[in-house]
């Protein structure tokens, strides 16, 4: 496991650094022998090339950016820039940087902005060669150097959800420069050459860096310890920390350090991150975002799963899904899209918790794990090899996509592969705890049983079944988080609902019940019918409608 601690003061300050030019990378247009003419027409050609609903897009988004109408702009950015997206650029960029210059007096901050835009759609729909990707790297630290080196807090206001993608599409772009560079078996001669001369570029200390001088900038850390304590958050928030911009990237920031630790494989330190933010409050700044929000639960409950916490991972998973299944319905379709997908890997990891250590969870997500999962499960519980093939199968579709913090070796013949790493030693971790649903599965058929009759079930000796019973009686006591800021910290409690007691050669069960939630049985299947009464109902008034109408009318009609 990678352990690698950045100390916060080790950030503070300027990060002129890795913004400068690298060598060898050309410019995206040689224009050095086009003479003035020339270059005009071009301009006109390009600018000419833009369909009239985009121009109008990018006037409409830089007016409301510089009148900072926040609800327009929300609107530009959230529903019409997608929709652009699909009608005109589905397998194509938008159109370069310097032809939208003409459309917007040549604003130096806009452009940044668009190219931040720019430079997303390319890696979301194609395919970004290296030279992009340098160039989306230098772009992300005029924008931070806008940000945080400016004299006084910049003017600059975004809606929330575009704060939010500016820190996620930057950290999701890191992780996608780590991962190319160290394909050296698809990387050409020059490429490789590139990236020894650039180390510099997407490093983690550049990135880190970014992240920590935005939560330092903001005084996020002490904004939420003095809401903790009740006391005025606005009284440590500083010049900086006072303004939405700062503050938000603030606390965004906070949570891309918990994402980039568990790429780095630091669970400890992705968990002390957020010792701040007070998980399970409905008001916490989170909660503005719905990316943002699955984003906390997923990392944190990835974080617990690794350190064999699964009890709190199941918990954590739980929450978030649940959340994600009863509010799709009130956000755009793009954020439940991203959710959803986001929601699939962590339905992957519960059933691989809930497996190794089975708890009871809420009646929907039971149904939706036994349907998608239950193959799966049932075959975790039966242990052996083919136990740790099914878990190895869920756990690398569900996992993050680790990086190693440092370039690789790009004159050796094989690089490190953190995602094999971060799998055997989940591995060797589940294979220790497998024996809690195998032997679970018998002991829950009896109250009194002897020793050598399970054994012969099991077909092992005595003795060997003594020693699985011990490991099965620790490996059922976790430290469970009973709430507060301090995610590492908990109770030992005992995370299963079976026990038992060795006495000689018997052995003695006892299961604890849970008496099942009524309550939020008849609240469910009670929407259900009124659902079903309200569509009844608007059928009735439409066939009473209808009636008295010609055919062909009420065919129309219907």
């Amino acid at each position: 496991m990678y352990q690698v601690t950045y100390e916060v003061e080790e950030f503070a300050g300027n990060i002129d650094v890795v913004a400068d030019s690298y060598a060898n990378v050309d410019e995206i247009e040689d224009v050095g022998d086009l003479d003035d003419e020339e270059l005009l027409m071009q301009a006109q050609a390009g600018v000419q090339s833009i369909p009239e609903q985009v121009r109008s897009f990018l006037g409409h988004l830089y007016a409301n950016l510089q009148s900072d109408k926040q609800r327009d702009l929300a609107y530009n950015y959230e529903i019409q820039f997608p929709k652009l997206s699909d009608k005109y650029y589905a397998k194509s960029s938008w159109p370069e940087p310097q032809y939208v210059a003409a459309l917007v007096n040549d604003d130096g901050l806009f452009l940044i902005l668009y190219r931040e835009l720019y430079y997303r759609h390319i890696y979301s729909r194609l395919h970004p060669s290296l030279e992009t990707r340098f160039r989306s790297f230098e772009n992300y630290c005029d924008l931070f150097n806008h940000i945080l080196n400016s004299d006084g807090p910049t003017d600059l206001e975004l809606p929330n959800q575009w704060l939010w993608d500016i820190v996620d599409e930057f950290i999701y772009q890191f992780q996608s420069f780590c991962t190319h560079r160290s394909r050296l078996n698809k990387r050409s001669e020059e490429e490789i050459a590139l990236l020894k001369e650039n180390s510099q570029v997407w490093s983690t200390y550049s990135v880190l860096n970014v992240l920590y001088s935005l939560i330092q900038k903001s005084n996020i850390g002490e904004q939420l310890r003095a809401q903790q304590q009740g006391a005025d958050a606005a009284k440590v928030a500083g010049e900086f920390g006072a303004r939405p911009l700062y503050k938000m990237l603030g606390y965004f920031s906070i949570v891309g350090l918990v994402r980039v630790h568990c790429m780095l494989g630091d669970y400890t330190l992705a968990l002390q991150t957020l010792e701040n933010v007070e998980l399970g409050n409905a008001r916490a700044l989170y909660t503005r975002v719905m990316a943002c929000h699955v984003s906390v639960y997923y990392y944190v409950g990835f974080a617990y799963l690794m350190m064999g916490r699964y009890a709190d991972a199941t918990q954590a998973f739980v929450h978030i899904l649940t959340f994600v299944s009863r509010t799709r319905q009130y956000h755009q379709r793009q954020q439940v899209d991203a959710a959803s997908k986001k929601a699939e890997q962590m339905y992957a990891l519960l059933a691989v918790a809930v497996s190794l250590s089975p708890v009871r969870v809420d009646e929907n997500i039971h149904a939706y794990l036994r349907e998608k999962y239950g193959d799966q499960q049932h075959r975790i519980q039966r242990g052996g090899e083919e136990a740790l093939d099914v878990i190895s199968e869920l756990y690398l579709f569900a996992c993050p996509k680790f990086i190693t913090p440092n370039p690789p070796n790009y004159d050796a013949a094989e690089v490190a592969e953190p995602q094999a790493y971060q799998l055997r030693t989940f591995l060797r971790e589940a294979r220790l705890q497998l024996v809690v649903p195998t032997l679970r599965s018998f002991l829950k058929l009896y109250t009194t049983m002897g020793i050598d009759r399970l054994s012969s079930f099991l077909e092992m000796e005595p003795a060997e079944l003594k020693n699985q019973l011990m490991v099965y009686k620790q490996r059922c006591r976790q430290v469970k988080w009973v709430g507060g800021s301090d995610l590492l910290s908990g109770e030992l409690v005992p995370s299963t609902d079976l026990d038992f007691a060795l006495q000689m050669d018997m052995i003695f069960i006892a299961e604890s019940r849970v008496g099942r939630r009524y309550a939020d049985w008849f609240i469910r299947n009670a929407n259900k019918v009124h659902d079903l009464v309200v569509t009844l109902e608007n059928r009735q008034d439409a066939v009473a409608a209808n009636a008295g109408k010609p055919l062909a009318e009420a065919e129309v009609v219907a």
